[in-house]
């Protein structure tokens, strides 16, 4: 009964977030400066050609209408369609789809892969006095440089030398693989930057906690080896944290997808969204970050189910424990 509870508070909180982030960004692209008209025939275009266009698209529309309809079309699954490409949201997202989620979790796995291994090694080769001061300032260096600054230089510096990857040229996973993976580490690894500096750092600090409880100290005097006391008692204890903070920086590792995609030239959901803005299409801009948030919302629930997973006490059904 809990569990059912658990999921229903849930799925009403998901909705009612989806709910405002819907008016949120549907006020926010009509209070950009420069409308759709504007945008698409230009600076001298004359008030009938304004007012055509916009009775054309439902522009000249209260824009509560406005709102309600589109709520109502996105209910029923339809995201609308593009007002510059005049192809459906929908399918336009779902072929670009593909393009994110692999940037993403590239990212993510870097993120793991090289972060949570500095941040344990950091943390159990810091001195009492305070060491780790070079882990630190990488980590932030790697916090404090913006994408765009850093894909800027890196697409600067492999377009300059041949330096054996490839910039500007994306091909398709299903086309060739190889391929595909050599044109999609530059921008992973850009995009991953910030969060391995920060996986880094909160691995660092929880497993400096997880250090100085007794039962770490009880092994070290039974003789235990220092991996296997890493392995057995310290991940274990100090994962809750970063297995929080890497499904919060998915989220964020999807808002920098629309720089990183953008800088390097990539099709994904992200550039598709950022020339949306640049031509104020609505329909575009307005699924895309729906889309994002949604993925957000799913990405908290799992979270929430594996931290339950990995320490009991902070799961779903915790509260049926005396």
């Amino acid at each position: 009964m809990r569990l059912l509870m658990w999921w229903t508070g849930r799925a009403l909180s998901s909705a009612a977030t989806l709910l405002g982030v819907s008016v949120l960004i549907f006020a926010a692209v009509r209070l950009m400066p420069g409308g759709f008209a504007e945008t698409v025939l230009g600076p001298f275009a004359t008030a009938e050609q304004k007012a055509e266009l916009a009775a054309r698209y439902g522009l000249d529309q209260a824009v509560f209408m406005q709102y309600g309809h589109w709520l109502s079309a996105v209910a029923g699954g339809d995201f609308g369609v593009s007002m510059i490409s005049r192809q459906p949201v929908g399918a336009e997202l779902l072929a670009r789809l593909p393009v994110t989620a692999e940037l993403t979790v590239l990212a993510v796995l870097a993120s793991v892969l090289a972060g949570v291994p500095l941040g344990v090694l950091t943390a159990v080769r810091a001195r009492p006095e305070g060491g780790g001061a070079a882990g630190r300032l990488l980590s932030g260096l790697g916090v404090s440089v913006p994408e765009f600054v850093l894909g800027s230089l890196v697409v600067f510096v492999f377009s300059r030398y041949a330096l054996g990857l490839k910039v500007g040229s994306w091909v398709p996973l299903t086309q060739d693989p190889a391929a595909n993976l050599a044109t999609m580490i530059l921008p992973a690894a850009v995009l991953s930057v910030f969060s391995i500096s920060v996986t880094a750092r909160t691995t660092r600090d929880a497993v400096m906690g997880v250090l100085v409880e007794p039962y770490v100290t009880a092994a070290v005097g039974r003789g235990e080896s220092p991996w296997f006391i890493v392995r057995h008692h310290i991940l274990r204890n100090a994962a809750t944290p970063v297995v929080t903070l890497i499904g919060t920086t998915t989220a964020y590792l999807l808002g920098g997808a629309l720089i990183v995609e953008h800088v390097f030239n990539l099709p994904g959901v992200g550039s598709y969204i950022v020339q949306a803005v640049g031509r104020r299409d609505y329909a575009v801009v307005q699924a895309g970050v729906l889309l994002a948030a949604g993925v957000f919302i799913v990405m908290n629930v799992l979270i929430d189910l594996l931290v339950g997973m990995l320490d009991p006490r902070l799961g779903v059904m915790a509260g049926r424990r005396s």
